[in-house]
C-alpha cells in the first residue's frame, strides 16, 4: 500500500493484514511511534467523526495533525489550484487525508503528491477507511468476515459508505439484502461487480421479511447534501427507520451498524438494546486509522 483510496485496490490478504494489525494496536500488542509525523487532514466537506478520529488515532501514536476546514481562510479563495494546494500542503506534512464533494479527487491527488494519500471520502464514490472500521467491527461482534447475512439499508445510491463496505464484504461470500427507496438503489456497477464474484443478493423494499435472518444490518441515512432539489429529499426522507420493536425475533449475535451521523433512520430507543453497536463502530474507527497510518507510513515493524 502507497496510498489508500478505494477498497478496489486493496486484496483479500491487505484487508486481512489491517484487520490484525488494528487489533494488535488496540490491545497494545504493538505501539507504532508517529513522534515524528505529522499528517494534514484537508477536508472540504463537514466532518465530525472521520476527522476526529484521525487526529486522534494519530496524536495516541505521539504524532501531530494540521487541519484545513473548507476554504474559507485558505488561498483556494485567491483562485490557487487544488494541484497547487496539495502539493504546497505535501512539503510540510508526512501524509495527506482528504475529503471533498468531487468523486475522484482523492485518486487524483495521489498522482499530484510524493506522499501517501487517504480518500476520508470523495462525493457519493467511496470511503474506504470507513469500509475498514466497519469490517474490524463486524470481525469483533461476529468473529469471522466469512459467509455472513447482511442488510444494507437506506440511502444505496449516494451513501459512499455502503459502496465500498459492499465491495469489500465481496471478498468474503457474503449473502446480502438490499433495501432502499426505487430511485436510490444500489448503482449498477456494484451490482454487476457482485454478479461477476457470484455474491449472492437481493433487493427488497420490506427489511421487517427478511430480519430474522441477518446477522448484521447496516444502516445509513439519506443523504440530503446530494440532492439538487430539496423536494425529491422530502418525498424519500424517513422512508426506513428501524425501532426497537423490529428486532424482537432477530439472531442473538445480531448487530445494527451505522457510519453516522444519523438522523431518523434509527430510533433512540434502539440505542439501549444489547444490538446496537454504531457507537463502539465509530470508536473502532480510531485503531483501524492507527493501522492505516502505520501501514502507509511504514512503522509496522
Amino acid at each position: 500500500m502507497k496510498n489508500l483510496i478505494s477498497m478496489r485496490d486493496l486484496s483479500k490478504k491487505e484487508i486481512l493484514d489491517l484487520m490484525k494489525l488494528a487489533e494488535k494496536i488496540e490491545t497494545g500488542k504493538l505501539k507504532p511511534d508517529m513522534s515524528d509525523k505529522l499528517g494534514a487532514l484537508i477536508f472540504y466537506e463537514p466532518s465530525t467523526r472521520t476527522q476526529f478520529s484521525f487526529a486522534t488515532a494519530m496524536k495516541r501514536l505521539g504524532g501531530q495533525t494540521v487541519t484545513m476546514r473548507g476554504t474559507g481562510s485558505t488561498s483556494v479563495k485567491k483562485g490557487e489550484s487544488f494541484a497547487d494546494t496539495l502539493q504546497t500542503i505535501a512539503q510540510y506534512t508526512d501524509i495527506i487525508v482528504i475529503r471533498t464533494a468531487v468523486e475522484g479527487s482523492a485518486r487524483y491527488a495521489s498522482e499530484v503528491v510524493d506522499i501517501p494519500v487517504v480518500n476520508a471520502g470523495d462525493g457519493a464514490n467511496q470511503h474506504p477507511t470507513q469500509a475498514l472500521l466497519d469490517l474490524y467491527s463486524i470481525v469483533k461482534t461476529q468473529g469471522t468476515l466469512e459467509n455472513l447475512t447482511i442488510g444494507v439499508v437506506g440511502d444505496l445510491k449516494f451513501g459512499r459508505t455502503v459502496h465500498s463496505l459492499v465491495q469489500a464484504l465481496s471478498d468474503f461470500n457474503p449473502k446480502l439484502y438490499f433495501a432502499s427507496p426505487s430511485h436510490l438503489k444500489m448503482p449498477p456497477y456494484i451490482l454487476d461487480d457482485l454478479r461477476e464474484k457470484n455474491i449472492e443478493f437481493e433487493e427488497i423494499r420490506d427489511i421487517e421479511k427478511i430480519i430474522d435472518k441477518l446477522d448484521l444490518m447496516y444502516v445509513t441515512r439519506i443523504q440530503k447534501e446530494r440532492f439538487t432539489d430539496p423536494e425529491d429529499y422530502e418525498k424519500v426522507k424517513g422512508s426506513y427507520i428501524i425501532n426497537k420493536n423490529m428486532l424482537k425475533s432477530v439472531k442473538s449475535n445480531f448487530k445494527v451498524l451505522h457510519p453516522l451521523p444519523r438522523v431518523d433512520e434509527i430510533a433512540t430507543d434502539v440505542d439501549d438494546t444489547p444490538y446496537a453497536y454504531y457507537f463502539q463502530q465509530a470508536k473502532n474507527g480510531v485503531f483501524m486509522r492507527q493501522a492505516i497510518f502505520t501501514t502507509l507510513l511504514g512503522s509496522a515493524e
